[in-house]
């Protein structure tokens, strides 16, 4: 059973997220206060593109948490009215000017679930073409091709930090095993 909400209130607040402090009972009467970014906007998307060679298709774009350029696979916000495959093309096209043919929905995954109620889904694009849309990047992002067969290099390498993006890799790397045995 899940704790029963006994009060709730936002302590902070910002453009991007507020904070809410949440009084919770537990169904053994122990109460506690946690706090929380809830969920709130328009989902997202994150999307593991691989083009013909079997290379995932990953971008150079500066994060601002770590005030750094890092790989990253594409992503972003699923627009009003979109599916979540519309959403990742569209981004794929804006981030690395590509559109794909196939897109197949992998799964949800939340980011930190002790403490955002953020979730994000990813994405796998094959049937890769040269497509191009603006997108609302400040400046044009550097494209890099990985070879799937070489993920664990990227991964333990210092270019490819994103907890998303490599959890994305890694499932999408497994549906391909799975697909072709």
């Amino acid at each position: 059973m899940l704790p029963q909400i006994q009060n709730s209130r936002v302590v902070a607040h910002s453009r991007l997220f507020s904070i809410e402090q949440v009084d919770l009972r537990f169904s053994n009467g122990v109460e506690r206060t946690f706090e929380r970014i809830p969920k709130r906007g328009r989902e997202g998307v994150i999307i593991c593109a691989i083009n013909d060679k079997h290379e995932c298709i990953l971008v150079r774009e500066y994060q601002a948490g770590t005030h750094r350029y890092e790989l990253v696979l594409p992503k972003g916000r699923v627009d009003d009215g979109e599916s979540y495959e519309e959403a990742a093309n569209r981004e794929l096209k804006e981030e690395a000017g590509l559109g794909a043919s196939s897109l197949q929905y992998m799964r949800e995954m939340t980011i930190a679930p002790s403490h955002m109620g953020f979730s994000i889904h990813a994405v796998l694009a094959r049937g890769l073409y040269p497509e191009s849309l603006s997108g609302d990047e400040p400046e044009p992002l550097e494209v890099v091709a990985w070879p799937m067969d070489e993920l664990e290099r990227l991964f333990v390498s210092d270019q490819l930090t994103e907890a998303r993006s490599i959890a994305t890799l890694a499932i999408a790397g497994i549906l391909l095993k799975n697909t072709n045995d």
